[in-house]
């Protein structure tokens, strides 16, 4: 799916990844599901690319329906992975979390169990080397991401700036569809480490004061601007 020019999406709503093109190649953000991949492919095909345009990805977060096709790209066409730091750990598999579940509705939770089974949730083969990331840094990919750093969801969630697609990255540090509940709109996303910590970091979003798109890791895509997502969220945390 095109988005803008220059910014696409792969997956759905459940879970979704997303593309930055320009003239040196491709920077793909987050990389979904194991089974995301054919959408990979699909999706390149119809801008004219392939794996091989790709530069680099960028992790919002080291959980295994963020991880999924990104050790493939890496083995099989030396794409390096990056994430920040604290999350390195656990995008190569070696720390796990259990955060509460919190409140679901069963047609809701079926129905992202149900995707993750059929698009390979439960084969994720984690990261075996990671490029760590921090905040602030500007990464040499196409785009000139930058790294925010949103700890809550995990200790290294981080979300990727790029003004040149007017765009923020923000992979679960909010959703705009609920995958336990169906809820639609900005709300705080489930499986949270620190709930309290990830509202909090929410502040942190409020220096990109340009990005139209705020896109998240599991919902539609938001062009309403930051601060309207922002206010939804802490809104709907209350």
């Amino acid at each position: 799916m095109e988005l803008a020019p220059s910014l696409h999406r792969i997956g759905s709503d459940l879970v979704a990844a997303y593309l930055v093109d320009d003239e040196s190649g491709i920077t793909v953000i987050d990389a979904g599901l194991a089974g995301n991949w054919s959408d990979l492919v699909a999706e390149l095909k119809a801008m004219g690319r392939s794996v091989d345009d790709i530069r680099g990805v960028i992790l919002t977060h080291g959980d295994s329906d963020h991880v999924g096709f990104a050790e493939r790209l890496r083995r099989d066409n030396g794409v390096p992975i990056y994430v920040h730091e604290a999350d390195a750990a656990r995008a190569r598999g070696e720390e796990k979390t259990s955060p509460a579940w919190g409140h679901m509705k069963l047609g809701a939770t079926l129905r992202f169990l149900g995707y993750s089974a059929r698009k390979g949730g439960l084969r994720t083969k984690f990261l075996t080397e990671v490029v760590p990331v921090q905040d602030g840094q500007v990464l040499d990919l196409p785009g000139s991401p930058r790294v925010i750093s949103m700890p809550g969801h995990s200790p290294g969630s981080i979300a990727v700036d790029v003004p040149a697609v007017d765009a923020v990255f923000v992979g679960d540090a909010l959703t705009t569809r609920h995958v336990l509940t169906g809820e639609k709109g900005p709300q705080p996303a489930p499986f949270t480490d620190e709930p309290d910590a990830a509202l909090a970091s929410l502040d942190h979003l409020k220096q990109v004061t340009q990005a139209t798109w705020v896109l998240p890791g599991h919902g539609t895509p938001w062009n309403g601007g930051v601060a309207a997502a922002v206010d939804g969220v802490l809104a709907a945390a209350r």
